[in-house]
């Protein structure tokens, strides 16, 4: 069982930056692959970015790429996505979710373990 937990959400002017944070329970932490989402209501939950276990690789939607940067510390089972020039259109809640097959995958199905989510909200 992974236990995950996200951090570092909050309200921010457009243009701004956050640094969210997963806390992740586990020994295996290394060899998952990591990923965020994110969820507008009345929208589907949206890929946002992964990460590799070793945190070599990594993969964005193309919508964040060049704006944000996801990271790990696998020492400290923890996975980083710094968000830069943020836009009002970012506003979600965001989730991180781990997937125990450290293989790319940029579904929801694939990932079997999930954070409750932090709100983000980027005023105009």
């Amino acid at each position: 069982q992974v236990q995950l937990v996200e951090s570092g959400g909050g309200l921010v002017q457009a243009g701004g930056s956050l640094r969210l944070s997963c806390a992740a329970s586990g020994r295996t932490f290394s060899s998952y692959l990591m990923g965020w989402f994110r969820q507008v209501p009345g929208k589907e939950r949206e890929f946002v970015a992964a990460i590799s276990g070793p945190g070599i690789g990594t993969d964005y939607a193309d919508s964040v790429k060049g704006r944000f940067t996801i990271s790990r510390d696998n020492a400290k089972n923890t996975v980083y996505l710094q968000m830069n020039s943020l836009k009002p259109e970012d506003t979600a809640i965001y989730s991180c979710a781990a997937r125990t097959i450290n293989m790319w995958s940029r579904k929801m199905s694939q990932y079997a373990y999930w954070g409750q989510g932090t709100q983000v909200t980027v005023s105009s």
